[in-house]
């Protein structure tokens, strides 16, 4: 058997395993590892476990069905119920066959993980899979370790900017190309399933991922008209109507009009790791006030851009251009309008699409280097529709940098 950094990359290796390249750096994985245990320490832990997809992928390198267990000292151990082959190859920690649930305590108890303090992602655990495994460890205080993995997460290494930036050159293949597809009397359907077929052959990874219950979410809506207007359940201030009201978000069949705007939120995907942009588009003319309202997006955003800096407050950055968009007239437009508002200008990004930091109401936590989040100041006008702009940003020691390169003006087709 050959190994890297504990990872089987022997001739056994499941045929359809990805190249060595493409997996999550042994030295990655080891380091967010040690960050973690420094938080464990803070909050007095014996042990976490970890079960979550993201999460699992996060700690482990490979969301292979497992329990991964993080101890307040030494290493951590997968203990994988499917499927092993392929979790030996992409991670490079200790992996041990799981044949059924039962099993746990006995593995545990062999390999040591003593404690009863125990850490679990009590925001996204099912609750019966959480009496499960009460049931099986009488002893342990379970409390929830969620706020401390989504900081952990929150500062970007090196290697997950790259793959951010891979992200988005997909994102501007996609927009570069959008304006060949945007025909008066072309369905939002039509347009979408264009651009979603651009973006899979640049290498899209296929769909996006939220925390949390019920948090759903495409990859692209393209909202023209009124279809930018209409808002639903999702925590968005760009919803559609969607095709029906089982699926109630997105792009409908509605045709594509003159002198309307049309506004496309595209989410890339890249190796688990997502960017999620728009731009507004309009064939012929777009009228006041929407035209001035897009020109207020950016004027926001230029500022936030130029100003902020590692140590500012989220929250102030989203009450500053709150305060803009009522200077101009478009505070009951800004980011939604009446049951449709949401209370955020922007939201961090990573493996999930609503990573910490949140740009909104509440959150004070100073950005730091390597957070990294859309920017998102949009406007909505009951029965006309929506307009704005979102982009991406790292924060940096000095400021924030771009993520994409396309541009940010009204494409006027």
């Amino acid at each position: 058997m050959t190994k890297e950094g504990g990872r089987d990359i022997s001739a056994t290796s499941p045929a359809n395993a990805l190249p060595m390249k493409d997996l999550t750096p042994s030295e990655e994985i080891r380091s967010r590892l040690a960050k973690f245990q420094k938080k464990m320490a803070e909050k007095g832990l014996d042990l976490v476990l970890i079960i979550q997809n993201v999460d699992l992928f996060y700690f482990s390198g490979t969301l292979q069905k497992g329990y991964l267990f993080i101890p307040a000292e030494g290493d951590a151990c997968l203990f994988v119920q499917k499927n092993y082959e392929r979790a030996i190859h992409e991670t490079p920690l200790k992996c041990v066959r799981l044949e059924s649930f039962k099993e746990l305590p006995a593995l545990v108890q062999d390999h040591q993980f003593n404690g009863n303090r125990v850490g679990m992602e009590l925001d996204v655990i099912p609750v019966s899979l959480f009496y499960r495994i009460k049931t099986l460890f009488k002893n342990w205080e379970i409390l929830d370790v969620s706020s401390e993995i989504k900081e952990v997460r929150s500062i970007k290494s090196d290697f997950e900017i790259e793959q951010i930036h891979m992200s988005g050159r997909i994102v501007d293949e996609v927009f570069s190309q959008a304006r060949q597809y945007i025909r008066e009397g072309v369905t939002e359907l039509a347009v979408d399933g264009i651009l979603t077929s651009i973006g899979r052959s640049h290498g899209h990874q296929g769909f996006l991922r939220m925390r949390g219950l019920n948090q759903e979410m495409m990859n692209i809506h393209v909202l023209s008209g009124e279809s930018g207007s209409t808002h639903s359940f999702c925590d968005t201030p760009l919803s559609g109507s969607g095709l029906s009201s089982a699926i109630a978000q997105g792009s409908s069949r509605r045709r594509i009009l003159r002198d309307q705007p049309i506004v496309i939120d595209y989410g890339g995907g890249y190796n688990g790791y997502v960017t999620d942009e728009t731009r507004t588009f309009v064939i012929g003319r777009l009228r006041d006030p929407l035209l001035r309202a897009y020109e207020v997006a950016l004027d926001i955003t230029g500022e936030m851009e130029s100003s902020v800096r590692p140590g500012d407050s989220p929250m102030h950055i989203y009450e500053r251009a709150l305060e803009k968009a009522g200077k101009a007239g478009f505070g009951e437009n800004f980011m939604g309008h009446g049951e449709g508002k949401v209370a955020f200008v922007g939201h961090g990004l990573g493996l999930e699409i609503n990573e910490w930091p949140i740009l909104g109401r509440g959150y004070r936590k100073p950005l730091q280097a390597g957070n990294v989040f859309a920017f998102e100041p949009k406007f909505i006008f009951p029965g006309e529709g929506a307009v704005g702009i979102e982009l991406d940003y790292v924060v940096k020691e000095n400021g924030v940098e771009r993520i994409t390169s396309f541009p940010t003006e009204l494409i006027v087709l």
